[in-house]
């Protein structure tokens, strides 16, 4: 019973749920993504490079029960035929750039708000003659009852 107490402490602390979140939010992000690529970036790139969809760019490295040629990746399979899909790895290096540079960003924005944000100003300060902490207004330590210097 107590390695199930501290399984529980343990998924119950804010960085694992945190971390948790933000996994399920990537996931999403990477679907997202996954489409932005697929549905809406490689179509016009194939449009241009003369009507090629990239996710049917592949080459047959064993021919199937039926023989080639196959118009589509997916009859290729239907064949049984084994395939070199080079078009879906295009479009999977896309998706990287994609979610490395929309990462990218996120990073460099909140590097910016960190150096933005001014700095703390101290709760306390050392007295020069004990070394004791004191609050950074006093004017005499409450240890060694020294007067303290304005400034």
């Amino acid at each position: 019973m107590g390695m199930m107490k501290e399984f529980k402490a343990f998924a119950m602390r804010g960085n694992v749920i945190d971390m948790a979140v933000g996994i399920i939010i990537g996931a999403a992000f990477g679907t997202i993504v996954k489409s932005l690529v697929d549905d809406v970036i490689m179509p016009p790139i194939g449009l241009l490079l003369g009507n090629v969809d990239f996710s049917n760019l592949f080459a047959v490295l064993k021919e199937g029960a039926q023989a080639g040629p196959f118009a589509t990746l997916a009859d290729a399979h239907t064949a049984g035929a084994v395939t070199l899909n080079y078009g879906a790895f295009i479009n999977t290096i896309v998706s990287f750039v994609i979610v490395a540079f929309a990462i990218f960003i996120l990073i460099h924005n909140l590097n910016k708000l960190k150096k933005q944000e001014a700095p703390a100003v101290p709760t306390t300060k050392d007295c020069p003659y004990c070394f004791s902490k004191i609050a950074p207004s006093a004017t005499r330590c409450p240890q060694c009852t020294s007067q303290l210097q304005e400034g």
